[in-house]
C-alpha cells in the first residue's frame, strides 16, 4: 500500500549572521495508511519546521515531500493549498478558533472556505460533535468551554472534511495532565472511527508514547532506526531519549 505521507531528504536552512545554519538535516520517513505516529524532540529540535515543511506551508532548502504520492516541492503555492484543503486536518497547541463563532460555527469553518454546504454534511458534523464529546456545547462560542473542550472543538474541524492526514502540533501543550490524557486518546480513536492517519508531534513523553511508532528528533537529525514501534510505553521513552542524549 502507498503511503500517505513520504519524506525524502529533507533539508532546511536559515541564515544567521550571514552563515547558512541546518534546522533539519536529510530527514527521511514514510507514514503509512491508519497509522498513529508521534515524533518526540525538545524544544528547539526542528519539530515545528518539519511540519510546516510536511504541510506545504514552507518549502524544504533541498528534499521532497510527497502527500498521496503527490510531490509538493514541484507543486506552485496555488496547487499546494489545494493539497493540503483536501488531504491535511491540523490540531494546534493554541485552538485557533474564531471567538465569535459558535462551536458548530467553527467546525463548520473549512467547509465553507472549501466552497461546500455545511447542511449537506450535517450527519458527519453531528457524528464529530457526538463522539468528541461536545454535542451539548455546539451553540456556545470559545470564551464559554474549557482548554480540554476547545481542543476538543479543533479536533472535529480538523476532521470535517474526512481528510486523510491529521498533523497534531503539540496539542497537550495548553492542557492539564488530565484532559492532555484524554485528548490523545481521542486522536487514537480517530484513527480507528474515522478511518485517519495521524502524526503527533511533541516533546512529552507520555505523548509520544501513545504513539504505535515513535520517531526521535534532536538537532535536525531523525534516525528512523532509533525509533521505538508497538506498546512502547513512557518508560521505553524515557530509557530511548537517554539513549540517545536528549
Amino acid at each position: 500500500m502507498d503511503p500517505i505521507l513520504e519524506a525524502r531528504g529533507l533539508f532546511r536552512f536559515q541564515t544567521v549572521h550571514g552563515e547558512q545554519v541546518p534546522i533539519l538535516k536529510d530527514v527521511s520517513f514514510r507514514l503509512e495508511p491508519g497509522s498513529f505516529t508521534t515524533i518526540m524532540g525538545p524544544s528547539g529540535s526542528g519539530k515545528s519546521t518539519l511540519l510546516h515543511l510536511l504541510a506545504g506551508l514552507d518549502s524544504p532548502s533541498a528534499g521532497d515531500v510527497l502527500l498521496g504520492g503527490e510531490s509538493l516541492a514541484q507543486a506552485d503555492e496555488d496547487r499546494r493549498t489545494a493539497i493540503r484543503r483536501r488531504s491535511i486536518g491540523f490540531v494546534f497547541q493554541f485552538f485557533n478558533l474564531l471567538p465569535d463563532l459558535t462551536v458548530a460555527e467553527n467546525v463548520v469553518l473549512p467547509l465553507l472556505i472549501g466552497g461546500e454546504r455545511p447542511d449537506r454534511h450535517r450527519a458527519l458534523v453531528d457524528e464529530l460533535l457526538e463522539t468528541l464529546g461536545i454535542a451539548r456545547l455546539r451553540d456556545r462560542v470559545p470564551a464559554g468551554l474549557s482548554g480540554g473542550e476547545m481542543q476538543r472543538v479543533s479536533i472535529a474541524r480538523a476532521l470535517v472534511t474526512r481528510p486523510p492526514l491529521l498533523l497534531a502540533d503539540e496539542p497537550t501543550g495548553n492542557l492539564s495532565s488530565k484532559a492532555g490524557e484524554e485528548i490523545v486518546a481521542l486522536l487514537r480513536d480517530v484513527v480507528s472511527r474515522f478511518e485517519a492517519t495521524v502524526l503527533l508531534v511533541t516533546h512529552n513523553p507520555r505523548d509520544a508514547a501513545a504513539g504505535d511508532r515513535v520517531l526521535f528528533l534532536h538537532d535536525g537529525v531523525l534516525d528512523p532506526g532509533h525509533s521505538l514501534e508497538g506498546d512502547v510505553g513512557v518508560h521505553a521513552v524515557h530509557a530511548r531519549l537517554e539513549e540517545l542524549g536528549i
